[in-house]
């Protein structure tokens, strides 16, 4: 093993050990997560300026989302490809991909250019996910899986926070055009540091031994990477994939709201200005944050206390699913101050079930699978958030916000249902 280190790096000696390696790599992660959903989030943000500007409908706006849906929903072909080209380079093309798509949204006008960029923003963010739970797979040992898996989706939340600051800056100095621009150029300087720092495991030469053992340790047997990866089909069969992929299916729809039309809900239905929309906007997000932290938080309470690892993650969705019932009464609200903390809620009780769900994948599917697992996982989600978004688009100016806001509230239930159901524990 010393010598496949020392080999690494273009023949160059191998260089002094760096103390923990997979946190300054889940943090080099976090910041492309941030960067991901910051990308993806402007458009939401600058949405009633879009509108206005270009005579953009509800309708066509929601034909636009759904384009970034479908290029999402083909996670499972980008998984694939990072299972088989692996993290390093695949993951530095995907970055690359989406950055120069966000700089282009600055030439989009009308509605069908920006529906066709967002399908291929989407197609190249999707690959977010699965290079996540490939990470979280080879570079921790299941007991810290959650927690590493929390820290990254923090950067989902955190990129959603600062779209709203980006455009109220990128419009003071210029228009929104110039936050797409910023988006994307950071995208770009990122991959430079990706490809500079991130190695495999077994080809890090700053990688201690200690280290090492201690990752090694800690992964299942049972899971390591398999001679041969198994076909779509076959893993479509696994009634594990299913019990995944359908409880997000149900629960992402409360990320596309938050992220896509919360800022014209907050302007139509709330009388928010942009000035507002910055400044209480991100708070949803912040407390998504918090989510992140809390899912693997109340994993690691039960399994101190004799839970089996899946049914802890079982039971942390299922808390999860029960305070995103508090979104029922976001459209009852007299109180628009009382409307944001609700959303605040849904927001935190979202990133609680979601990252647990999403974390299930790297303790059930072997190494050179997860990848592809998360992104079936991932097609079923955002399946979710496209038919929300095209029921959203099509009736909200008949019926409001108000019913969209109680389904939401309870498709979680019905999802944590499905995950005690289907999912059974390794033998």
């Amino acid at each position: 093993m010393s010598d496949q280190l020392s080999s690494v790096g273009s023949g160059d000696a191998a260089g002094p050990r760096f103390p923990f390696v997979r946190w300054t790599i889940i943090g080099l992660f976090v910041l492309a997560m941030v960067l991901n959903y910051l990308a993806r989030s402007v458009l939401g943000v600058s949405a009633p300026m879009i509108l206005s500007e270009q005579s953009i409908s509800s309708e066509q706006y929601s034909w636009i989302t759904s384009a970034f849906q479908l290029g999402v929903m083909l996670q499972p072909l980008v998984g694939y490809f990072l299972d088989g080209v692996g993290l390093r380079l695949g993951f530095a093309v995907c970055v690359t991909v989406w950055s120069l798509i966000t700089i282009a949204h600055v030439a989009a006008q009308g509605w069908a250019p920006f529906a066709g960029l967002r399908f291929a923003l989407g197609l190249a963010e999707g690959s977010a996910q699965p290079a996540g739970q490939k990470l979280t797979a080879e570079w921790f040992p299941a007991r810290e899986r959650g927690l590493a898996s929390g820290i990254y989706n923090i950067g989902a939340s955190f990129g959603a926070v600062f779209a709203p600051l980006l455009v109220a800056w990128a419009v003071a100095a210029h228009s929104w055009r110039l936050a797409f621009a910023v988006a994307g150029v950071l995208g770009l300087i990122w991959t430079l540091a990706w490809l500079a720092w991130y190695r495999a495991p077994d080809q890090h030469r700053r990688l201690s031994v200690g280290e090492r053992a201690h990752i090694e340790s800690g992964q299942e047997q049972h899971l390591a990477a398999r001679g041969k990866r198994a076909a779509f089909m076959d893993l479509a069969k696994r009634r594990e994939v299913w019990g995944i992929a359908l409880p997000r299916m149900l629960a992402d729809p409360v990320w596309g709201m938050l992220s896509f039309w919360m800022p014209l809900y907050l302007a139509r239905e709330r009388g928010f200005d942009l000035a507002h929309i910055a400044m209480f906007a991100w708070l949803p997000f912040l407390a998504a944050d918090l989510g992140c932290l809390f899912g693997p938080a109340v994993v690691s309470f039960l399994q101190r206390r004799g839970v089996n690892l899946i049914d802890a993650r079982r039971w942390a969705f299922t808390l999860g699913a029960v305070l995103m019932t508090g979104m029922t009464l976001v459209g009852l609200a007299t109180n628009p101050y009382v409307a944001i903390a609700l959303l605040c809620l849904g927001g935190f009780a979202h990133q609680t079930l979601s990252v647990t769900v999403i974390t299930m994948a790297s303790d059930l599917f072997a190494r050179n699978e997860v990848a592809t697992v998360a992104g079936l996982a991932g097609l079923a989600g955002n399946l979710g958030v496209l038919v929300f978004t095209l029921a959203l688009g099509r009736l909200v100016d008949q019926i409001g916000y108000g019913p969209f806001f109680i389904v939401l509230g309870m498709l979680d239930l019905v999802g944590a249902a499905l995950l005690w159901t289907l999912v059974r524990k390794p033998a």
